[in-house]
């Protein structure tokens, strides 16, 4: 069965950091792309950053930029999501999935999902 399991969430002040690890199971994603996505109540959901099989391309949001970083370990079929400098904006549940197609941070690319794990950050 294939699973994506999303950890590392939690409650944070503005300025702190977290980061969120998703690992895979059920099936090999070196050669997928993987990102992470994030939803906030009421908005639309929005693609944070996105990294190749081959760790060379990474994509990032712009509101992201310089804040966040993700990377992965092949091995353990495992992406991670730092998160630095978090802001009360950043408050999403963060999804990570995985890509038979292309690397953007169009969701629909995207076939395997994980649950989520909620990032709030308080002013």
């Amino acid at each position: 069965q294939v699973q994506l399991v999303e950890s590392g969430g939690g409650s944070v002040q503005a300025g702190g950091s977290l980061r969120l690890s998703c690992a895979a199971s059920g099936y090999t994603y070196s050669r997928n792309c993987l990102a992470w996505f994030r939803q906030a109540p009421g908005k639309e959901r929005e693609g944070v950053a996105s990294i190749s099989p081959t760790y060379i391309i990474t994509r990032y949001a712009d509101s992201v930029k310089g804040r966040f970083t993700i990377s992965r370990e092949n091995a353990k079929n495992t992406v991670y999501l730092q998160m630095n400098s978090l802001k009360p904006e950043d408050t999403a549940m963060y999804y990570c999935a995985a890509s038979t197609g292309d690397c953007s941070l169009y969701g629909g690319n995207y076939n395997y999902w994980g649950q989520g794990t909620q990032v709030t950050v308080s002013s």
